[in-house]
């Protein structure tokens, strides 16, 4: 696979191809859509269940770190504690893929490459993937699930004559599963979940400084061999450099602006810690005679 720069909150067609998965929607939503009816009910658990069955299929087609993996580890030390929020749950994975990307889907499903958590110690993975996070939470996964969804089942119910038929087919699947990992978010959306990690910093006890780093380092990036697709791919939304600007602000605004130093990386598997045995020697001592 070609190695590619993604800025977090744009993300990577992976080229789905046959769904697995039937998701059944119910005979009221598919008559809605096949209707042209554009506000028909889809509730967040409907978002969830496509969401999973596309993460599902990314989970079987990509090597995932194991939880004996150093990377895991550390995904799991870091974010062990961060499993739930206001109306969501979160699951953490790493793909082990050089590209640097981490993205999280509408069923709550955080995934973290290799790539990423090589160039940003834990502070840094923390903003990340708190962006990421406050995707799900601003219900803008839901969203984008939504409207693919809507997209694709318009599509279908165009040139078909069933009013039963209650399911999202492998292929409809596919397509759905390709936009949402393909789809941009806002301006504002990026800006509101910018915000959100910050806040997510700040009320649990991190260094919120950690955000404007990571930015700093992705615009560092784009200044490099990535450059034009980085240009192509972040052309709806804020670049890093004002996204760490904003950052810089935030925390200065706080009181708590100080430049962050970087701090040691490591995604190796913990030493164990040995212990040297003592050993005592019986002194022996002969009597004079």
């Amino acid at each position: 696979m070609k190695k590619k720069l993604i800025v977090m909150g744009v993300f990577a067609a992976f080229g789905f191809t046959k769904m697995n998965a039937q998701i059944n929607f119910g005979e009221k939503a598919i008559g809605a859509v096949q209707k042209g009816v554009t506000g028909f009910t889809f509730s967040n658990a409907d978002a969830a269940a496509l969401s999973k069955a596309a993460v599902d299929k990314m989970d079987a087609e990509h090597e995932i770190a194991p939880a004996t993996d150093g990377y895991a580890i550390r995904l799991n030390r870091v974010f062990g504690k961060h499993t739930t929020g206001e109306g969501y749950t979160l699951n953490y994975k790493v793909y082990k893929l050089k590209e640097v990307n981490a993205f999280a889907t509408a069923d709550g499903s955080v995934r973290v490459y290799s790539g990423l958590m090589d160039i940003m110690d834990d502070n840094e993975l923390l903003a990340v993937i708190g962006h990421e996070i406050g995707h799900v939470a601003n219900n803008d996964s839901r969203d984008a699930i939504k409207a693919a969804y809507k997209k694709e089942a318009l599509m279908d119910a165009a040139a078909s004559q069933s009013t039963t038929v209650a399911s999202v087919t492998d292929s409809q699947l596919g397509k759905i599963g390709s936009s949402i990992i393909d789809s941009k978010f806002s301006r504002k959306q990026e800006a509101d979940a910018d915000l959100f990690s910050y806040n997510f910093l700040k009320k649990n006890g991190y260094n919120v400084n950690a955000e404007e780093s990571a930015f700093r380092i992705l615009a560092k990036m784009s200044e490099g061999t990535e450059a034009s697709f980085i240009d192509q791919m972040m052309s709806s939304h804020p670049d890093s450099k004002q996204r760490a600007d904003d950052a810089k602000k935030r925390a200065e605004k706080d009181g708590v602006y100080k430049a962050y130093v970087q701090q040691k990386i490591v995604n190796t598997v913990p030493a164990k810690a040995t212990t040297t045995k003592k050993t005592t020697t019986k002194k022996t001592t002969t009597k004079k005679k």
